[in-house]
């Protein structure tokens, strides 16, 4: 779709004012009544059983390990102190098994708190990462800072490893059952075990069930809206890396660009990507990002909320000073450095050009620690071993791992490696990862459920971009506007699913249930940023804004506009069409 076309319907949003009349504003029916219409609201209810639910909910294949009542309190999830609820909190496992391929012992397993006072509902968080722990059961709302969760808010949560344990790091990834538990089939054997045991421990199983989670867990959302579409009535999915095995192979190629600048040498003689950009450097380049597209939406605020006019305001080799051979000050960049950010930021393509993922905008967050941590330190770490024993096929076990492999990883021969499938990997890993007909979420839909995504426009692992063109796939798929059941929120300056210079701290999940359960369509939502003095601090927030200053997040391809008033305040900003 066209920014005109988008602009188009806009303003005959504007003047109808109704999703469904904006339906026949892109020359379409609504799909139905039902679509459109909100689903009846969850019932609450009260915990009737704790101490006896391994034997209520018993199920072949699944072992419950502890049964246990926890008062309320708070339960602490890194080095974090979340209040919690009194709650029956269930820990188990499902379907063990020993690989006749590797000989590993695996298995499903899982958390699930049960609140005391019930709101009717479920949800599944799902985790980040490579998965491999099973992460307190708490329910993540959105943002970097979140002051409640779904638990607090009285859902039932279920949290799980996806199959196999942490300790083997990417290993996992030699069993192929174990790639499709990783994949999507954990989920589809957790939502039912977790189903019942809800239905046995309030009487009844739950109202409405979400599904929600940041980056792969972001991934498992989105996966979830196609293939579990029947089991849930709302879908938040946070930077999702649902391309993740493009991204993990793009990261491999952003090491390669780095490695070719890199000015010194690890101990073991390999080249520091560290030292390919300094943090002046890339610093230099945020100004400059500022500095030409800062007050497009209408006030210099360092934030960048009109990413798609900065496409044509910013160009790296024309905004960012070119050093003096020789000369490294902070103060320019060589030719060499700007040649490698251009082709990063492109995207990353093989030896004849063609993209293999997808490319990056440039944004004022490039100048922060989280960046620097995905592009410089993950690649060898992470990504290297993810490429080479996940999504790779068969698996590359047998080559020398961390930043060699990185370095040695060709774009021409190894890259098709993630759609290949053999004897024993039957399944691709672009089959098993990435959401099958991504952009079809007409069982979703069709059933009353709605969708919410959000990403960071300063993501530097899995780019909004490509977040973008998915949703503009979305569009195309539903005559030109999917707003009525899906919607896309950028989070300007956000960098992996927190932090940067960005207002990162929100709550989706209330705004989902509205959407849901009572038809109320998220036209914007409100952000806030975590100055100090805040309960989770972002060291990332500049000096100079309110320590809890708030913006409109708006759903694209709309950006908040300031129209005058308080700068710190989200109420002098309006969401309008770019």
């Amino acid at each position: 779709m066209t920014r005109q076309s988008h602009l188009r319907l806009g303003l005959c949003a504007a003047a109808l004012g109704t999703a469904g009349l904006l339906a026949a504003c892109a020359g379409r029916a609504p799909t139905s009544n039902a679509a459109h219409a909100p689903l009846a609201a969850a019932r609450p209810g009260t915990l009737q059983a704790c101490a006896d639910l391994a034997a209520r909910a018993a199920l072949p294949g699944t072992v419950y390990t502890a049964v246990t009542e926890v008062p309320a309190g708070t339960v602490t999830v890194g080095n974090v102190a979340m209040a919690a609820p009194a709650h029956c909190l269930v820990q188990g496992r499902m379907n063990e098994r020993t690989s006749p391929v590797d000989q590993q012992r695996y298995a499903i397993g899982f958390e699930m708190r049960l609140p005391v006072a019930w709101n009717g509902r479920f949800f599944y968080q799902a985790n980040g990462g490579l998965d491999g722990v099973v992460v307190p059961a708490l329910g993540g709302i959105g943002g970097g800072g979140p002051r409640s969760s779904a638990l607090q808010m009285g859902f039932a949560v279920i949290s799980a490893d996806a199959g196999h344990p942490g300790a083997m790091g990417p290993r996992f990834g030699l069993d192929p059952q174990a790639r499709l538990d990783y994949g999507y089939n954990a989920v589809a054997q957790l939502t039912p075990m977790a189903k019942n045991l809800i239905a046995k421990a309030y009487g009844r199983g739950p109202d409405r069930s979400y599904f929600g989670g940041c980056s792969n867990g972001g991934r498992h959302a989105m996966v979830a809206a196609v293939r579990s579409a029947q089991q849930y009535d709302g879908v938040l999915a946070g930077d999702p890396g649902f391309n993740l095995p493009k991204a993990a192979v793009a990261q491999l190629y952003g090491a390669q660009q780095y490695a070719a600048v890199a000015s010194a040498k690890t101990q073991s003689g390999q080249p520091d990507l560290q030292s390919a950009f300094t943090p002046a450097e890339m610093k230099l380049v945020a100004d400059k990002v500022l500095e030409r597209c800062d007050a497009l939406d209408g006030l210099a605020d360092g934030i960048v909320s009109n990413v798609q006019a900065c496409r044509t305001k910013f160009d790296i080799q024309a905004a960012v000073p070119t050093c003096a051979a020789g000369t490294r000050d902070g103060m320019c960049l060589s030719a060499p450095q700007k040649n490698a950010l251009a082709n990063v930021f492109k995207g990353a393509r093989n030896s004849a050009g063609q993209p293999i993922y997808s490319s990056f905008p440039f944004d004022a967050g490039v100048s922060g620690a989280n960046w620097r941590e995905w592009k410089f330190a993950s690649p060898a770490t992470r990504d290297a071993g993810a490429v080479a024993f996940i999504f790779s096929t068969p698996p590359l076990a047998d080559r020398p791992q961390g930043l060699p492999f990185a370095l040695g990883f060709d774009m021409d021969r190894d890259a098709p490696r993630i759609a290949a499938t053999d004897g024993v990997f039957r399944e691709s890993a672009l089959s098993f990862m990435t959401p099958p007909a991504a952009a079809d979420l007409g069982a979703l839909r069709d059933r009353g459920g709605r969708m919410i995504v959000y990403h960071g426009t300063s993501d530097p692992v899995f780019s909004s971009d490509d977040t973008a063109a998915w949703y503009e796939r979305v569009q195309a798929a539903n005559g030109g506007d999917a707003s009525a059941f899906a919607r896309y929120f950028p989070v300007p300056g956000m960098n992996h699913c927190a932090g940067g210079p960005a207002t990162d701290q929100f709550d989706m999940l209330s705004a989902l249930v509205d959407w849901v359960e009572q038809g109320k369509a998220p036209a914007s939502i409100t952000a806030a940023a975590r100055g100090a003095g805040t309960p989770v601090p972002n060291a990332e927030v500049p000096a100079g804004w309110s320590a809890q200053r708030t913006r409109p997040l708006c759903p694209y391809p709309q950006v908040a506009v300031y129209t005058g008033g308080d700068t710190e305040r989200a109420s002098s900003f309006a969401c309008k069409a770019s």
